[in-house]
């Protein structure tokens, strides 16, 4: 294994939210001293796994990611995500397993990777029962995947978020900014995604019309149960309304 990838930071362990859907915690460093949490969810379908928002794991993590099944997808579902950090460990997975990359249409990749299957609503999906909801209007590239089961599971990038609290992955520097900055909140829009990608307020009525009931997002913890009237508060807001 080539040793120029980015090294593997904290992370937790893996866990299963649904049966052989997973979720994993892991961080990045912004900028010096500031750390964030993010995660990686896990999709297996009898010995293929697909992998959302990658989080490069550390040598146990990656012995406990290999002894579910083997990496098949790695699924890019926003352009925004992270900014510099989006996709930063595909690279990583993409060596070690040659996975097919799934992207939205006009996403970039790190490291030269090219986009193998390109992600369109109503078109081919990486897991079955899964299908793609892409906010038009967005100025970047931005998508949820939608599972058909367990009574809807959305999946969401940068868009939708719940970070309730600054959880144990954040640094405290990253824990004072990230609350100035209006993102610990839980049921949240991205704060900096709503601004720089600027998606129209009915993209947020057609969410609020897909059949989910629980969110699995690439950063804060899963909303089980709750997560489609959640959001409709959220989205009811003045400050969403005005987007």
């Amino acid at each position: 294994m080539q040793s120029n990838f980015p090294a593997a930071t904290l992370h937790g362990e893996i866990r299963e939210i649904f049966e052989d859907v997973f979720t994993v915690t892991g961080s990045v460093m912004m900028v010096p001293q500031v750390q964030i949490s993010r995660n990686m969810i896990i999709l297996r379908e009898g010995d293929a796994l697909t992998l959302i928002s990658t989080v490069r794991l550390h040598d146990d993590g990656l012995k406990a990611l290999d002894a579910m099944g083997r990496v098949e997808n790695i699924v890019k579902l926003g352009a925004y995500h992270l900014g510099a950090h989006n996709g930063l460990d595909d690279p990583f997975y993409s060596h070690r397993y040659a996975p097919k990359l799934w992207a939205l249409d006009g996403m970039e990749h790190h490291d030269g990777l090219e986009t193998t299957h390109i992600l369109r609503p109503g078109s081919n999906m990486p897991v079955k029962q899964a299908s793609l909801f892409t906010y038009d209007s967005s100025k970047m590239p931005e998508g949820m995947l939608l599972l058909d089961k367990e009574g809807g599971i959305l999946i969401s990038a940068d868009s939708l978020q719940n970070w309730a609290e600054a959880d144990e992955f954040f640094s405290e520097i990253a824990a004072v900014r990230m609350q100035q900055a209006g993102f610990i909140q839980p049921a949240n829009i991205g704060p900096e995604w709503l601004r720089v990608c600027q998606p129209k307020p009915q993209e947020f009525a057609k969410v609020a019309e897909l059949d989910f009931t629980h969110l699995l997002p690439s950063h804060g913890t899963p909303i089980l149960n709750t997560a489609k009237e959640e959001f409709k508060a959220t989205f009811a807001k003045p400050s969403v309304l005005k987007t």
